[in-house]
């Protein structure tokens, strides 16, 4: 599969041209003005790149020169889609400012290396000239990842983009481990390995437009990370083009030659150099696979039982348990609506069950042989029984697994109708979930409170459990609420900063799975120390005396 860029959104998710799913006849937006206790849905479009200034390039001719004698003369672009495409990436802070038509951060040019080589020579030039460099792949960091921050106003800065090396470099079936580039897209990858009945296994919610790369460069996670583990885990080695020149990690699948060297840079976010390609473990592509849902009383119960199937060590694929309010929330979104005479009728059913108040879905995934998936189901199956759940069949998982990268989709719309929605992740302990979803869940909810732009106004707060290990689980948060047009910024900063110092201050970490990149700096102190920091300090200077990859990011 290849993803032309041009026809991209520049400032949204997806194709340009891409069907609306949730057009202005659409049942859903009674329910959201209502549930938002909003008297109209205002018109918030974003404006177009052609009706948009960008700042000038501070490249000099010699500059542009010098990059395409490397990588050739149509590879460095500074055109204005290309920079203002660039600029940021996908949050829900990054698209206040592209719809609004501020793109005082774009990049002053784009460069697309097509080889390693390339990449350590433009870096090597780029460290001479002392210009910033921003690392891209697909761009889909929702925490200000690929943000075009230079260092100062003065400051030259390139953004040098991946997705043209997008090759499998070597395939080691002996082993079940695969050599890539790193800006391949997730489909491609997956088209590729799967023609030779391979998988990586790895599908985040932004898999279609996000690369192997970034993948490492966040630790990001899969949504069947239970089976096939965060990128920490599927990572054997990886090749960095750096300032200080190019580093190769060890390849080993075991070693105590002292500390990994592999999880410095998964999670190193662009600040140390360029990921040019990796070695990962790989999968046969399994024979079987099961997704199924499962209706808890409450949210307590479904954790327990989650708790629980960790614990016996069964091989699930993806534990996923939505909160009660999510739960409710995908109900209304669905199709035949929160009204209609199936949902009736399925709230007369669970009320009859004792589970028409809170009810909790809990999504079980199981891939594998299938005398395994086989085991595993009945496994799960008896754990959820006998913590109260009713069993919903197949139906829900394959509902789920059909649609499991849309929910993106819906956020544009949501912003062209001056509604927000933003989300946050986190992880904590078994015996601290409970706690933590409490706390997170209250202080976005007087965040939101406190910044509404209508008295009657008020704001939707969601959460699940989305991946879980034997010591703990993750917690992602989704807030829909009310934008307050005369301070956007400032509205999404106060809600932001309430939720993170909730995290800390109950025990959770800052990001399991998004990264720290930019919006995450303020607490990194907090979370790793001060002695902690210092080690990260050192390692970045050995490598980047001058400072130059991703400014930023990562570090305060």
């Amino acid at each position: 599969m290849t993803i032309d860029r041009q026809t991209l959104r520049w400032n949204g998710w997806g194709p340009a041209k891409q069907d609306n799913p949730l057009p202005d006849g659409a049942p859903q937006w009674g329910w959201i003005r209502e549930t938002l206790g909003l008297s109209v849905l205002p018109s918030t479009p974003a404006k177009r790149l052609s009706d948009i200034t960008l700042t000038s390039c501070h490249l000099s001719a010699d500059d542009i020169e010098s990059f395409e004698k490397i990588v050739g003369n149509n590879q460095v672009r500074t055109d204005d889609y290309e920079r203002a495409f660039h600029a940021r990436g996908k949050s829900y802070h990054d698209l206040l400012y592209v719809r609004a038509g501020d793109l005082a951060v774009a990049p002053d040019g784009v460069i697309y290396p097509r080889s390693s080589a390339e990449v350590q020579q433009l870096i090597t030039l780029c460290a001479d000239r002392n210009i910033a460099i921003v690392p891209f792949g697909g761009g889909s960091s929702v925490v200000g990842g690929v943000n075009a921050h230079a260092r100062n106003a003065e400051d030259k800065l390139v953004t040098i983009d991946t997705t043209l090396m997008d090759k499998i470099l070597e395939i080691d079936r002996v082993s079940m481990t695969a050599r890539i580039e790193a800006g391949i897209y997730g489909p491609a990858l997956e088209e590729k390995l799967q023609a030779q009945g391979l998988t990586l296994g790895h599908y985040p919610q932004s898999f279609q437009f996000s690369t192997l790369g970034g993948w490492v460069a966040a630790r990001g996670a899969g949504q069947q990370s239970n089976r096939y583990g965060k990128a920490e885990k599927w990572l054997v080695s990886t090749r960095l083009a750096t300032p200080a020149g190019t580093w190769s990690t060890e390849e080993t699948p075991a070693s105590a030659a002292g500390p990994n060297l592999n999880q410095i840079v998964a999670g190193s976010e662009g600040t140390l150099g360029m990921i040019c390609d990796a070695t990962v473990k790989i999968h046969a592509i399994p024979a079987a696979k099961d997704y199924r849902g499962y209706l808890f009383k409450n949210f307590e119960a479904g954790v327990d039982v989650a708790r629980e199937i960790n614990h016996a060590g069964i091989p699930v694929a993806m534990v996923r348990l939505a909160d009660a309010p999510e739960t409710y929330f995908f109900q209304a979104f669905s199709a035949t609506g929160a009204g209609g005479l199936k949902s009736k009728l399925q709230n007369l059913f669970l009320k009859w069950k004792g589970l028409a108040d809170n009810p909790c879905l809990m999504l079980i995934g199981i891939e594998g042989e299938k005398e395994t998936v086989s085991w595993a189901r009945e496994r799960t199956e008896a754990i959820c029984k006998k913590g109260g759940a009713l069993a919903i069949g197949s139906g829900a998982g394959d509902k789920w697994y059909h649609g499991r990268f849309n929910s993106p989709y819906a956020r544009d719309p949501m912003m062209d109708r001056g509604v927000g929605i933003d989300t946050l992740e986190t992880s904590t302990h078994w015996s601290n979930i409970m706690n933590l979803h409490q706390k997170v869940t209250s202080a976005i909810e007087a965040a939101i409170e406190d910044t509404k732009a209508e008295p009657a106004a008020k704001g939707i707060v969601m959460g699940h459990v989305s991946h879980s290990y034997p010591d703990g689980a993750s917690l992602y948060f989704t807030f829909v609420f009310p934008r307050d047009l005369r301070d956007e910024v400032g509205q999404w900063q106060k809600i932001k900063r309430a939720a993170s110092d909730a995290i800390l201050a109950n025990g959770g970490t800052i990001s399991h799975h998004h990264g720290v990149w930019t919006d995450h700096t303020p607490w990194m102190e907090e979370e790793k120390g001060s002695m902690g920091l210092s080690l990260l300090r050192t390692l970045k200077e050995k490598l980047d005396p001058k400072g130059i990859m991703n400014p930023g990011k990562l570090l305060p």
